[in-house]
């Protein structure tokens, strides 16, 4: 029982950004900023959306590099880093292009799954 509730104070404790954001979050909080428009420019969310896909580009990054390294195929092959040119823009079209019943998928597993389909790896 005791264990059970240092668990959840545990839990509790954790920050947000600690939390998987699906992508139906990630598009509540850019198109409420876009919304804004110019007054969107002192929002934190600007730096908690910008965080969140440095955190899962970074981590698809370890990815790849850590199956490269153990001699396995790597999830997809993009060009090496600073060559794919991959904006905003692109990221918004992708994720509203996931239908709205699956939004509830996190961030990454969109993120990868987009990465994936622009960068096959051949062979």
């Amino acid at each position: 029982m005791k264990r059970r509730m240092i668990a959840a104070m545990m839990l509790i404790a954790l920050p947000a950004s600690a939390q998987a954001m699906t992508v139906a979050q990630f598009l509540a909080k850019a198109n409420a900023l876009k919304a804004k428009g110019f007054l969107a420019i002192g929002s934190p969310d600007i730096k908690l959306l910008r965080a969140e896909v440095q955190s899962v580009a970074d981590a698809y990054r370890a990815d790849l590099t850590a199956a490269r390294q153990a001699g396995r195929t790597p999830h997809s092959c993009p060009p090496p880093k600073g060559k794919a040119k991959l904006g905003a823009n692109e990221v918004m079209a992708e994720f509203n292009a996931i239908p709205t019943a699956q939004r509830g998928m996190s961030v990454k597993t969109a993120f990868y799954a987009m990465m994936k389909k622009r960068f096959p790896c051949k062979g």
